[in-house]
């Protein structure tokens, strides 16, 4: 399971290396489709297929992005039981959850 610490105020997170290889090979298939892209406009491919792959590397990167803040919760809710800092954890929660609203918005 994922765990983490708090340092200067900030959940940093530790996970093994079973819960970090999803997330990189979510990764690289995104740089792929990064890549798509970038070849489709550079042979000037029409502007539906571009926007339609620009609309599937952006849902992907929302569900890298959802998983990331599932496993911060998770750690931080987890730390915030058990640290004797426990507003700076929650404070910490709060300032990832407005990032990732903000970005929705």
């Amino acid at each position: 399971m994922t765990s983490g610490t708090v340092i200067d105020g900030r959940v940093c997170l530790a996970r093994t290396d079973a819960e970090r290889a999803p997330l990189v090979r979510r990764l690289g298939r995104i740089e792929g489709q990064v890549r798509g892209l970038r070849a489709m406009v550079e042979a000037d491919r029409h502007c539906l297929d571009e926007i339609q792959q620009i609309r599937a590397a952006t849902a992907a990167l929302r569900e890298v992005g959802l998983l990331i803040i599932g496993q911060h919760v998770t750690v931080g809710l987890d730390l915030a039981l058990h640290a004797a800092d426990r507003a700076a954890v929650l404070a910490d929660l709060e300032r990832v959850l407005r990032a990732a609203m903000a970005e929705a918005g």
